[in-house]
């Protein structure tokens, strides 16, 4: 247990003897080989106690000590690979949890040494997480400690580094693990409906618990969503490579991060597909604790990939840098048929809560009820069904309030400038502090219903009651009501112009403190929505993102831009254009017809010849010709000074 211990505080890797064992000399071949010796006898003998002070040597010499360079050494691991695979692979009676637990431990540490190269830990991973379930549990609990370790590596290194590469897998491994993870929270939520009522309540005692697969997903997730929004080019190298440099790791960024957004989007269409049948299930049945199973299982749900990737993702994707029109493209249909899956779960839980259930009372009290409804009832039964936010408050930033406040005493000649702005508030609410004074009545604070001193004077507030200094207040005092202020912002202007006297006292002196909220009440409504209808409203705010900027489609190139005047040439408007087979765009050979009012001697149907769609024979034929409307051509005339060609008829 000593070597046990030593380990475990091996690695650290900011402790001393971290560094000491880093910097010993490798183990030789022979002192391997008769480590395993002893580990095959006590195999044989079956000593438990040798068998596992042995895997922890085997975990502190791959870790520090080994390094498999010439062929011996080789052979001495591949002997060593073995008899961890075997003990792996003995069955459940014949090997403790504890001699297993150690044996993935060992094969954890020297990963990189008892499979050398990508491909073979990439077959074993692939057997693990494909075989973990059905085979042995051995296999299942190395592939939970691997996936454990590179998570927690994979969360210490940035996008693009030696060691990413290492401890981000492929697609394929991400896409088992992905698997794993959508059928755990299938699983887990199907437990909500199947499970007696005491293992329910200790299901609800255990989440949220993220198993293995679940937190190397999340791993994976923040370490390319971070790099990718908090990612800044090197301002000491401007050079063209660097800057080509950090433009293609942003691409592979972004790139990486669409497929795997794909590929949980589609997961958490599975998992809530899952989540609706359940709940319908529930609300259908008659099992004793249902309002209690109801309930756990939006807790029930956080524990699952829909509570700890998706929020993360929703959030990220509202960054600046990924609103892009390829991420817009690939993720919308998703992202729809997301909205509509947690809405509507989100409406079937709703009608097991008391809100909803007093909205729809029972079918014998609704004549009575329906003479009494109030006008906005009686509105909102005309004009719409209640939905799944029917009854709740949406949480609010102002609805806590804002609390602007001086330093406390004031000092002398202490200045204070702020200014509170709460998009679209039709009115503010002011309450102040009732410890609020100051020496004298002119060192007063002004309030301003705008957003500067320059805007409308509101009141104005100074001195104390207290005995000390003017021994009076400004006006009415500092007001013990609400002072409402019209708008959505005010300013607040404190000066203190009187120096302090040796007999006043701190309290004298307090300054002043008020909240600013952009509602009467003070009630707390702050405290969050039910999970699925936060979830509902995450997916509904990025999915109208995603649609402005499919809406206004790719952005304006530079050349675009130098071409304003060009494009808005009504001129090229007339023409019809037409995209040729490499992608060209050019006038097409049937112009359109003119948009534009011909003259008053020409305002008649305009046909074109027929020729023109015939191309002239000849080599000097680059571009299609464009025939102009009559009126046009005379305008241009004119402009130009130009008269029209007479053609005399010729004599034969």
């Amino acid at each position: 247990m000593c070597i046990h211990q030593l380990n475990l505080l091996a690695a650290s890797n900011n402790l001393p003897i971290s560094n000491f064992l880093g910097k010993q000399h490798p183990i030789e071949a022979h002192h391997l080989s008769s480590i395993c010796d002893i580990m095959e006898k006590a195999m044989v003998n079956g000593d438990t106690c040798i068998i596992r002070c042995i895997l922890v040597v085997f975990q502190v010499v791959f870790k520090f000590f080994f390094s498999p360079q010439t062929e011996r050494n080789r052979d001495i691991v591949r002997r060593s690979g073995l008899l961890l695979w075997q003990l792996l692979m003995a069955p459940r009676d014949q090997i403790c949890s504890e001699i297993q637990k150690e044996v993935c431990l060992a094969i954890s540490s020297g990963l990189n040494i008892l499979y050398p190269g990508e491909a073979e830990i990439n077959n074993l991973l692939k057997l693990v997480l494909t075989e973990g379930e059905n085979r042995n549990s051995g296999l299942s609990q190395l592939r939970d400690v691997i996936l454990t370790n590179l998570a927690e590596q994979l969360q210490n290194n940035r996008f693009g580094s030696e060691e990413d590469e290492h401890y981000r897998l492929n697609d394929e491994l991400l896409h088992y693990i992905l698997k794993i993870v959508v059928r755990e929270s299938c699983v887990l939520i199907t437990k909500c409906q199947t499970v007696s009522k005491d293992d329910f309540q200790r299901l609800l005692s255990t989440v949220p618990a993220a198993s293995s697969c679940l937190r190397y997903l999340m791993a994976v997730q923040n370490h390319l969503l971070s790099n990718t929004i908090l990612i800044k080019p090197d301002d000491n190298d401007d050079s063209d490579s660097s800057l080509q440099g950090e433009t293609l790791k942003v691409q592979e960024l972004k790139t990486s991060i669409l497929s795997l957004a794909t590929q949980i989007l589609t997961g958490c269409d599975e998992v809530l597909e899952m989540l609706q049948q359940v709940t319908t299930a529930l609300i259908n049945s008659d099992i004793s604790d249902r309002e209690q199973r109801l309930k756990g299982l939006e807790q029930i749900t956080k524990a699952t990939m829909l509570g700890h990737l998706l929020p993360v993702l929703l959030t990220s994707l509202m960054h600046p840098n990924l609103q892009t029109l390829t991420m817009a493209d690939a993720l919308m249909p998703q992202l729809v048929q997301l909205v509509l899956y947690t809405s509507q779960t989100a409406l079937l839980l709703k009608t097991q809560s008391p809100v909803f259930s007093e909205l729809n009372s029972s079918p014998s009290c609704a004549p009575e009820q329906k003479g009494k409804q109030l006008p906005d009832e009686r509105m909102l039964e005309e004009k719409e069904e209640p939905g799944f936010l029917t009854g709740l408050k949406i949480p609010a930033p102002w609805a806590a309030g804002k609390t602007v406040e001086t330093v406390h005493p004031v000092r002398d000649n202490y200045k204070f400038k702020e200014t509170v702005h709460i998009p679209g508030a039709r009115c503010l609410y002011l309450r102040f502090d009732n410890r609020c004074s100051s020496q004298y009545d002119y060192d007063k604070l002004v309030i301003y219903a705008g957003p500067s001193t320059n805007s409308r004077k509101v009141a104005e507030y100074g001195g104390n009651t207290l005995g000390y200094g003017s021994r009076s207040v400004l006006g009415t005092g500092w007001p013990k009501d609400l002072v409402k202020v019209e708008g959505d912002t005010v300013t607040f202007s404190f000066e203190m112009r009187s120096g302090r006297e040796h007999n006043t006292p701190d309290k004298a002196m307090w300054g002043f403190a008020c909240t600013v909220r952009a509602q009467e009440s003070s009630e707390d409504v702050s405290g969050g929505l039910p999970f699925l209808v936060d979830l509902a409203l995450g997916l509904s705010v990025l999915a109208c993102s995603m649609l402005r900027i499919l809406y206004n489609g790719p952005e304006i190139t530079k050349d675009e831009e130098t071409c304003q005047e060009l494009l808005r040439s009504k001129l090229l408007q007339r023409c019809q254009w037409q995209v040729e087979a490499n992608g060209v765009i050019s006038p097409a050979l049937t112009p359109s017809p003119s948009p534009l009012p011909l003259t008053i001697e020409e305002d008649r149907e305009f046909t074109y010849p027929s020729d023109v769609l015939v191309p002239p024979v000849g080599h000097y034929f680059d571009l299609p010709r464009i025939r102009l409307p009559p009126g046009i051509m005379i305008k241009l005339r004119e402009i130009s000074g130009r008269a029209r060609p007479q053609f005399r008829p010729s004599i034969k």
